[in-house]
């Protein structure tokens, strides 16, 4: 059910995209955490006081108590939700109906390889990036807090956090691979595969302002990632967590079935 040559060429098609991704994340993660200090931190608030909406649109807060309740604040309310994400759609569609739009998974599909084992395949390089993007996303936050601010960080909060993230992400990435392996047409898999993603963090972004908008939340999975929730240690949170990790298995599995059966045309 797994093939390793495919999955070995895959993988180098994914290596250009996490080195920019990756180098994106250092960039932001080593800035953000630099700026825990008194100072830095009452021009954040001072910025939060005079644009309010903007700041709680994507998820940063004013008076953090802590490093990694600072983290949550500037990190994961955008950066590690954005890039992430965008690495999903790029990937999902790349891996699936990309081959079939051009005609290449002819190819492919002449091989003596089952389809269950090419879709399968290429779910596990999918997952296998994101994975390595959180990992690596996690490892820098450590290195960057342990260098500046030793002894502030709480390591084993800081990897459960990204345990949540994961989740969210391979949930993105599962609706990235069902749209890849449901649509032949490129521009019909990005167009659900990035615009369901996109919307849902809009609707999200919304839902932080407050007021009527917050109702927006009901309709968006981002909602089930709570950070602040996760390293309180909140039941509901880990929770919702283990919501998008069940839904992320759905859905790969729906699309390994829906490319299996699927008229291909070639």
């Amino acid at each position: 059910m797994f093939n390793m040559v495919l999955f070995k060429r895959e993988m180098k098609g994914s290596i250009k995209l996490l080195i920019i991704f990756c180098a994106i994340i250092t960039m932001y993660v080593s800035i953000i955490i630099n700026m825990y200090d008194p100072q830095m931190m009452k021009t954040l608030d001072s910025f939060a006081e005079v644009m309010p909406e903007l700041m709680a649109s994507v998820g940063m807060k004013t008076n953090a108590t802590s490093l990694l309740g600072f983290m949550v604040s500037y990190l994961y309310g955008f950066i590690l939700l954005i890039f992430p994400m965008l690495f999903c759609i790029l990937r999902g569609n790349a891996l699936i109906a990309k081959y079939v739009d051009k005609g290449s998974m002819a190819s492919l599909a002449a091989a003596p390889v089952k389809r269950r084992t090419v879709a399968f395949t290429q779910m596990i390089v999918l997952v296998s990036g994101i994975l390595l993007l959180i990992l690596y996303s996690a490892i820098v936050e450590l290195i960057c807090a342990k260098s500046g601010f030793p002894g502030e960080l709480d390591i084993k909060e800081l990897f459960i956090l990204n345990g949540g993230l994961l989740c969210l992400h391979l949930f993105i990435g599962g609706i990235c691979f069902l749209s890849s392996c449901i649509f032949s047409d490129t521009k019909y898999s990005v167009a659900f595969g990035a615009g369901i993603p996109a919307f849902m963090y809009v609707l999200r972004m919304l839902a932080n302002v407050g007021g009527d908008a917050e109702k927006a939340k009901y309709f968006t999975f981002f909602t089930l990632f709570h950070p602040d929730g996760i390293i309180a240690g909140e039941s509901s949170a880990i929770v919702s967590a283990f919501v998008l990790f069940a839904g992320a298995v759905i859905l790969y599995a729906l699309g390994i079935m829906i490319f299996e059966r699927k008229d291909l045309h070639i």
